[in-house]
């Protein structure tokens, strides 16, 4: 059975802004190990990981500039899971999208002819950039190369977004409830958490947490595959995934998983589970035709078809957390 949970967890506070109640939250924490017997994560025979993957203020909360639909939703049943399971999960680890006002998919990095930014959710390609449509502020021979690199690529094509998860800024933050979280999971387990910063080189995006999407622009390196945070996540017998967005950072780092796992210890896919009730997809822009890379809850649901036939695994938060 999950363990119940703790006192001052109220589902409502998922979608809320507020001051973290560290002194709450810890003096809870060790009555509730001792109530509940929680041993300390060292002494877990099966090691379980519950890798969060942006939650933060920018996509979690509602008023925030990139906040997506369902994301409330998904964090209380992401709570929900995570106490219930709390004497199961040996670390939390979290990783924290982090940018500043200078960087490629910003505004503030294009114009046009008029000098007037990009409103947010356009898609600015080589080809506009090479027909002068939209004018780099900024290193214009690397922002030329990188739309290059990027649709080469095939994964994406470079989409201006909204200022988010300014470093320093509010929207920066995990969600108050699920620090919350991983301050009672670290006192009353005896363990910290991990938290993973990633995106803050201005040439290039990082949807997924392991690798940004581009890493070398005429000739400057500007990023690199995760491997510390790679080799952490494969020493856990499972790993479940969650967080925002499905279409997006969850999905670029699952992928990255994949290849790299297929490229070192296939035998680990069957680690990797997928929560797929607590992540939802950034909805699709408004266009007319919808290019297909665009539909993004599509791209989403595929994608996660493929990677269960690869042999991760796709679950629900109601499943039963087994030890």
């Amino acid at each position: 059975m999950p363990l119940p949970l703790p006192r001052f967890h109220e589902d409502s506070l998922a979608g809320q802004l507020y001051l973290e109640r560290g002194a709450t939250v810890a003096e809870e924490a060790r009555r509730y190990a001792a109530e509940h017997r929680i041993r300390p994560a060292r002494e877990d025979s099966v090691r379980i990981a519950a890798f969060g993957i942006d939650v933060q203020v920018a996509f979690c909360t509602p008023g925030a500039s990139l906040f997506v639909p369902g994301a409330v939703e998904d964090t209380q049943r992401a709570l929900r899971w995570l106490y219930g399971g709390l004497d199961r999960l040996t670390e939390l680890v979290f990783s924290l999208d982090t940018h500043r006002a200078f960087q490629i998919f910003h505004p503030s990095w294009w114009q046009d002819a008029e000098g007037r930014p990009p409103a947010p959710l356009s898609v600015i390609t080589a080809g506009d950039v090479r027909a002068g449509r939209w004018r780099p502020t900024r290193s214009p021979e690397e922002s030329l190369a990188y739309c290059e690199r990027l649709e080469a690529s095939g994964r994406y094509v470079l989409t201006v977004w909204p200022y988010h998860a300014l470093l320093g800024g509010l929207s920066h933050a995990l969600v108050p409830a699920v620090y919350e979280a991983s301050l009672f999971h670290a006192i009353a387990r005896d363990t910290p958490t991990w938290f993973e910063l990633k995106g803050e080189h201005p040439l290039t995006e990082n949807y997924s947490v392991l690798a940004p999407e581009v890493t070398e622009v005429r000739g400057q390196k500007v990023g690199e595959f995760n491997t510390r945070l790679f080799e952490h996540l494969m020493s856990f017998d499972r790993v479940y995934v969650f967080g925002q967005a499905k279409s997006h950072c969850v999905l670029s780092t699952l992928m990255d998983l994949r290849q790299h796992i297929e490229r070192t210890d296939r035998s680990k896919m069957g680690r990797i589970f997928i929560l797929e009730d607590a992540m939802s997809p950034v909805p699709a822009p408004p266009l007319e035709p919808l290019p297909p890379a665009l539909d993004f809850p599509r791209v989403a649901d595929a994608a996660l078809r493929t990677l269960r036939e690869a042999g991760m695994r796709v679950v629900r938060t109601q499943d039963v957390l087994e030890p």
